[in-house]
């Protein structure tokens, strides 16, 4: 199974819709709240180089803002 993090805020709309997607197709998830957690804010900017949200990241492939095709590819799961 792969490792699944998403760094998000509670009012980002396509956060939200990134973890819809997860649960949609079953996906286990570990979510940061880069809003009220300074260390994975600092964590996901290094990772991502950015502050915009979400940052997903998928084993070791990072993720930068809601794209369902590729999260889609990295996941494996059918189109």
């Amino acid at each position: 199974m792969k490792k699944v993090h998403i760094y998000s805020t509670p009012t980002c709309k396509y956060c939200n819709l990134a973890k819809d997607f997860f649960k949609k197709n079953n996906v286990e998830y570990t979510e940061y709240n880069v809003a009220a957690d300074a260390a994975k804010r600092a964590e996901m900017v290094e990772k991502s180089g950015q502050m915009g949200v979400p940052v997903i990241e998928i084993d070791d492939q990072v993720v930068v803002g809601y794209d369902q095709k590729l999260m889609t590819e990295l996941l494996g799961i059918p189109a």
